[in-house]
């Protein structure tokens, strides 16, 4: 595992770059935002199929599309990461 450069701002440390490695607490924070829109998704979703107002409904539907579109680009952030990772440690994550 390399090391990342490390910079002293304002007295505090900060990465120029985010590591290449994901902890238990990134994994769980993870799996809360997939949850968090995967919900928010669902629920937008009743809420248009529930609806009478035509304007109200189109307001929910692209409600629903957006965390759609967020739960789908994590998923690819996810998938981008473990396709960088070598093949030892793809195992060893699983």
């Amino acid at each position: 595992m390399k090391q990342q450069p490390y910079t002293q701002q304002n007295q505090q440390t900060t990465m120029s770059q985010p590591p290449d490695i994901l902890t238990t607490k990134d994994l769980a924070y993870i799996d809360d935002m997939l949850s968090w829109n995967l919900l928010a998704m669902k629920k937008a979703h009743f809420a248009a199929m529930h609806c009478q107002d035509a304007t109200i409904k189109a307001a929910f539907d692209k409600c629903g599309q957006m965390h759609q579109n967020h739960y789908n680009k994590i998923l690819n952030h996810l998938q981008d990461h473990l396709q960088t990772q070598p093949s030892s440690q793809n195992q060893q994550m699983m």
